[in-house]
């Protein structure tokens, strides 16, 4: 019997779970053209703006002219080139750790580097709300996988206790969809008195966090002996793309042996590792992104509150506004995409059944005046779907 994927989909479209994506016909940015519509975006993960500026957008170019633009082999054959190797150093420098290792992709770093540090009879710890590609590589390691209650020192401290092996506690630094952070003091405690390795994926921490961008290690004034794996993300708060893993010379070097999605990968281009040296020392400079960030945060956090719309504990330019059913919540998007704004409704599986929401994100581009327009926006869309719904 063929596979009867039609029925699947349809099954989607009747539960309002049904994905489509939209067309970017524009450079990203918080003002783009989507879908032949110019609308004001707040849902990108550009956190610091620096996905068009234009001495990254420079970068690249020089990059591309020095170093070409495929990686051409994987780093183990002669993808490896004296770009990467910079931005590795760079990024070592960058996080205080003796080493850095470039991935294609955070889902490739998260997965190669668990997959690569546990196996059968080792043991791997992971929050409930972890990153889909932390989960994927938890089960695929083959170690005894197990999930602890979200954020929940006690939850964690109570599954260490029943652990064997080597093991090893896995956290976002802060968490994807509900925009919180881990507390990580808390948890890197008690995997040290159980003698267990925390590894942690910061990738909507670093840029954000810290009076240097270093993230939620630097935020909590945290070392390497608290967290030995940090892993970052390069498509977010640096503006380009890609992924790292920071840590020891042992580690680095085992995941150059062990990690598959490493070894068996083309590099990424060495433009893009060019460009990124530059968008990592705007990170670093420019601490005025990160303070008009918060500025942002605070005023977008006020103005929803006072509209009586249900916000997450959230103090980073994530900010979810809790909506309940997958239906209103694409009704909530809809309504503002009219008024020309863009913020994507956020469903089943990706959060959990009820807990369906418009996920804003804030960029250092936005203005204080972009934030009183999605304000406005949100009061009439709501206004609408609730009045469209009770009737």
């Amino acid at each position: 019997m063929p596979f009867d994927l039609s029925s699947r989909l349809a099954e989607r479209r009747a539960a309002h779970l049904y994905r489509q994506r939209p067309l970017l016909e524009s450079p990203q940015g918080v003002r783009v053209m989507v879908d032949g519509q110019p609308l004001l975006a707040f849902c990108n993960n550009d956190y610091l703006g620096l996905a068009n500026h234009p001495k990254v957008v420079e970068a690249f170019t020089q990059g591309a002219q020095r170093w070409g633009v495929g990686g051409g082999a994987s780093h183990l054959v002669i993808g490896h080139s004296g770009a990467h190797h910079q931005l590795e150093e760079a990024l070592a420098a960058f996080t205080g750790r003796p080493r850095a290792l470039l991935l294609s992709s955070g889902y490739m770093a998260n997965l190669g580097t668990v997959t690569a540090l546990v196996g059968q009879g080792d043991t791997v710890l992971q929050d409930r709300l972890n990153h889909a590609s932390l989960l994927d590589a938890g089960l695929l390691s083959g170690a005894r996988f197990s999930r602890y209650l979200h954020n929940d020192p006690e939850s964690l401290g109570s599954r260490l206790a029943k652990t064997s092996g080597n093991t090893l506690v896995v956290t976002d630094g802060v968490f994807s969809m509900d925009g919180d952070l881990a507390r990580l003091p808390e948890l890197c405690a008690r995997a040290k008195a159980a003698g267990a390795w925390v590894m942690v994926d910061d990738a909507h921490g670093f840029g954000c966090l810290g009076p240097q961008g270093g993230g939620i290690v630097e935020h909590y004034g945290l070392g390497s002996e608290d967290v030995p794996v940090l892993i970052g993300t390069l498509g977010k708060a640096f503006g380009t793309s890609g992924a790292f893993v920071a840590g020891s010379e042992e580690l680095i070097e085992t995941l150059i042996q062990f990690a598959r999605p490493y070894i068996y990968t083309t590099s990424q281009s060495p433009a893009l590792a060019w460009a990124t040296l530059t968008s990592l020392q705007l990170l670093r400079d420019e601490n005025w992104r990160r303070e008009h960030l918060q500025h942002l945060i605070a005023r977008l956090r006020q103005g929803i509150q006072s509209l009586g719309l249900q916000l997450m504990d959230s103090p980073t330019p994530i900010q979810p506004v809790l909506v309940g059913s997958s239906a209103r919540a694409l009704m909530m998007s809809a309504a503002l995409r009219e008024q020309g704004i863009l913020v994507t409704a956020i469903r089943p599986p990706t959060v959990p059944k009820g807990t369906a929401r418009l996920r804003i994100t804030l960029s250092a581009e936005h203005s204080l005046a972009d934030v009183d327009h999605l304000l406005t926006a949100l009061e009439q869309a709501n206004r609408r779907v609730s009045g469209a719904l009770h009737d």
